[in-house]
């Protein structure tokens, strides 16, 4: 990689609540109804029998919703950015992208990680998620 990658630049993330503390009735509801929802992203970009990529673009105060990742998959930020994050164990955080920041995430089979995530910021965000299927 040349001088400028930012790929190992740390993942700054913070526990701003647990054991699901200010969760709205309907946000619970959500994870009820998108339990098994696999849209990672706003716009697939790409589908293969091997890779699936998504972009996604919010603007200040915009949300994906809950949605759920039961593959490897790694995604790269495009821009700065701020958001909110509620995670199914019941815990919220707060997380800074900075652009050309990457993150790889390995799922044990069986395993599956299942989320919202929602732009703070004051800037759109926009990420690009790259999830991978095994043959």
């Amino acid at each position: 990689m040349g001088h400028d990658s930012r790929s190992d630049l740390p993942f700054t993330s913070t526990v701003v609540a647990e054991g699901f503390d200010r969760w709205s009735p309907p946000l619970h509801k959500e994870f009820e109804t998108n339990a098994h929802h696999d849209q990672l992203g706003q716009t697939l970009l790409k589908e293969t029998g091997l890779v699936r990529v998504w972009e996604t673009h919010l603007e200040p105060g915009a949300r994906i919703p809950v949605h759920r990742h039961e593959r490897d998959y790694t995604w790269i930020a495009l821009t700065d950015g701020h958001a909110r994050q509620h995670s199914e164990d019941g815990a919220s955080r707060e997380i800074s992208f900075v652009r050309g920041q990457t993150l790889h995430f390995r799922l044990d089979e069986g395993r599956h990680h299942l989320h919202d995530l929602k732009n703070i910021g004051e800037e759109p965000l926009t990420f690009l998620t790259v999830e991978t299927r095994t043959a």
